[in-house]
């Protein structure tokens, strides 16, 4: 019983570590902060930082304890959407910092259609998850 509640201790400690990892690390990026400043929403840059980090530690939660919530289909939905912008918004902010799309239009001399390039890559994540999760691809 006390091996149970020691690694049951040792499993929420670990998810509240990475949580806060990776809260951290999304701060670091200037997601937060720019999601701030492009929705004039600056004084509330605490809020965002704690329900983020609060997001992230219940989302570890729900994991280990597989916790379900019966919402239904529209709820599914709704999580997909919010979970693709969020997923989004780490991959191009990656990218911007580490200079991708500056460095690959140099080196293919690349000077028009940068909305182009994004949708089509926006458009190829989408099919890609769709077909992955539809069709059962693994």
């Amino acid at each position: 019983m006390w091996q149970q509640i020691f690694l049951g201790f040792a499993g929420i400690c670990s998810g509240v570590i990475i949580a806060g990892g990776a809260v951290g690390l999304m701060i670091g990026l200037s997601i937060l902060p720019r999601y701030a400043g492009i929705t004039h929403t600056a004084d509330s840059i605490l809020l965002y930082e704690d329900m983020t980090l609060l997001g992230f530690v219940l989302g570890n939660l729900f994991w280990v304890f597989e916790i379900s919530l019966p919402l239904g289909v529209p709820f599914l939905i709704l999580y997909g959407v919010f979970s693709g912008i969020f997923l989004g918004s780490w991959i191009l902010a990656l990218a911007e910092v580490a200079d991708v799309f500056p460095v690959f239009s140099r080196r293919i001399r690349l000077t028009e259609g940068f909305p182009a390039i994004i949708i089509a890559i926006a458009a190829g994540k989408c099919t890609g998850t769709l077909l992955f999760y539809f069709l059962g691809w693994q």
